[in-house]
């Protein structure tokens, strides 16, 4: 799939798809929402409150860099010429281009979000850097809006956490995946008392597996290379 092809999908998603109605099924509990929350549990988690685009600054400032090293996380995803990958939550696209430098003119980066005002920044960033093989998805809380069976990486930098409907997101994450897939969780450890940020926005190893394995991922391996952040990968069966 080429970025003209990409094009394609996403005009035919846009035309004919409709918002999910999220059924709230096994898993999920509800708890007075505490600060920086949301109030709706999964597997035993607090989901947290999202982080608007009036804070996307803090998704380009320079100390970010540093901070969580995108040299190592690309390095971990082991990214190749030609392929199709999704940047889930991609907001300014910090990510998305980085991506698409290494998939190249024959592949192409699905950059989602579920806020029109981060993609429209988003499309700025990729003009500026002619990043023009990166395709903004408008996703829903239930369905990032991927085509079935065409992404061979799922990436989800600082965002899963933030899903009010975890289980529906990466339900429809499993289903866009060519056989043996990958999806990659990058999240603040939890584990960690010394990583600087809020708790509902960190999440431990453990619960990132637990929660990946109800949407039937297999663990493949956890990468510890970043300074604050886990890269937990997973792949889909074939």
């Amino acid at each position: 799939m080429n970025v003209r092809q990409c094009l394609s999908v996403i005009a035919i998603l846009a035309a004919f798809a409709s918002p999910l109605q999220a059924a709230e099924g096994s898993g999920y509990g509800r708890v007075k929402p505490s600060a920086d929350g949301t109030g709706i549990v999964y597997l035993g988690r607090e989901t947290a409150a999202v982080m608007g685009h009036e804070g996307a600054d803090w998704l380009e400032r320079p100390e970010r860099v540093a901070e969580e090293r995108p040299d190592l996380l690309l390095a971990a995803l082991a990214l190749k010429p030609g392929m199709q990958v999704a940047d889930i939550g991609a907001g300014t696209g910090y990510y998305s281009w980085r991506m698409a430098e290494r998939v190249g003119p024959g592949g192409c980066v699905l950059a989602v979000d579920v806020q029109p005002e981060m993609l429209a920044m988003l499309r700025t960033e990729m003009k500026k850097r002619r990043a023009d093989n990166v395709v903004p998805v408008l996703g829903t809380t239930t369905d990032p809006r991927l085509p079935a069976g065409s992404i061979d990486v799922v990436l989800m930098v600082d965002v899963y956490h933030e899903f009010d409907h975890p289980r529906e997101m990466l339900d429809a994450m499993v289903r866009a995946l060519k056989p043996g897939g990958r999806v990659v969780f990058v999240e603040y450890r939890a584990e960690d008392a010394s990583v600087p940020i809020k708790p509902l926005h960190k999440m431990s190893e453990a619960q990132v597996r637990r929660e990946a394995a109800a949407a039937g991922l297999q663990w493949k391996e956890t990468a510890e290379t970043l300074p604050w952040q886990h890269i937990v990968i997973f792949t889909k069966g074939r």
